[in-house]
């Protein structure tokens, strides 16, 4: 009994759709017919003059908020030119340790280098950047970095045939952090779930203090941080410049 009452209600729920559905049928069929009707009316020498002839223009004139649209754009693109940041050419240190993999269009760089019979390889992705009024906002949060603008790091060390130490780190003005540390192993599926070791703030202190040297040691240190920072900056005003004139070529298309 419930099920044919829950039928019941689907059935009576449904023959709206169902009636609008065949409506619009019938509609479609009338249109269709009108037309066809239309069509021989108009082949036809002697009741010809019964149908109006209409000209089309094939050139569709672009809406009005697209031109508005793309008045917005250009103006942002100028605002970006008119910046210093887009077209800087940033001078790398003597001491900076990496080689700079920096392709256009993606929010990340990469930087590598060997030590010692390592492979390191670092990703830097765009800084999470505070301004005042964030900072402002943030005045109540414990710690100080809650005001600082940060620069997130992935970084692997890895030596040829064995596992690798991957960090994931966030980079500030004067101070690196160890969010994550894991060890992978080449022969272990990514789709097997390995034991990735404890929380990295729940070492002992010491442990802590030594994996910062090891890192300090092949190049993450806060010289190399300031310029990233810095670099990292310019290339997002860059990046926002290609897109929007993308964006514009798009809407123009």
């Amino acid at each position: 009994m419930a099920f044919t009452s829950i039928f019941r209600k689907s059935v009576s729920s449904f023959a709206p759709v169902v009636s609008r559905l065949v409506r619009g049928q019938r509609s479609c069929h009338t249109a269709l017919f009108t037309a066809i009707n239309h069509a021989n009316l108009s082949r036809s020498p002697s009741l010809s003059f019964l149908v109006p002839t209409l000209n089309y223009s094939s050139a569709t004139k672009r809406p009005s908020a697209d031109e508005s649209l793309i008045r917005v754009i250009e103006s942002e693109i100028k605002c970006l030119e008119d910046t210093d940041d887009y077209d800087r050419v940033e001078e790398i240190p003597t001491s900076f340790p990496f080689q700079i993999e920096d392709n256009p269009g993606f929010q990340t760089l990469t930087l590598k280098r060997t030590y010692q019979g390592e492979s390191i390889e670092v990703e830097v992705h765009m800084p999470d950047l505070v301004t005042g009024e964030a900072a402002a906002a943030d005045d109540d949060d414990d710690g100080e970095k809650a005001n600082q603008s940060s620069l997130p790091l992935a970084v692997v060390v890895s030596k040829e045939g064995g596992p690798s130490l991957e960090f994931s780190c966030a980079a500030y003005p004067n101070e690196i952090v160890i969010d994550c540390l894991s060890v992978k192993h080449p022969e272990i599926s990514e789709d097997e779930i390995a034991y990735r070791g404890p929380d990295f703030h729940d070492l002992d202190e010491s442990l802590q203090k030594a994996f910062h040297k090891y890192l300090e040691m092949r190049g993450i240190k806060p010289s190399t941080i300031d310029f990233l920072h810095e670099y990292m900056i310019n290339k997002n005003s860059r990046e926002e410049l290609i897109w929007m004139k993308k964006l514009k070529k798009f809407i123009e298309a």
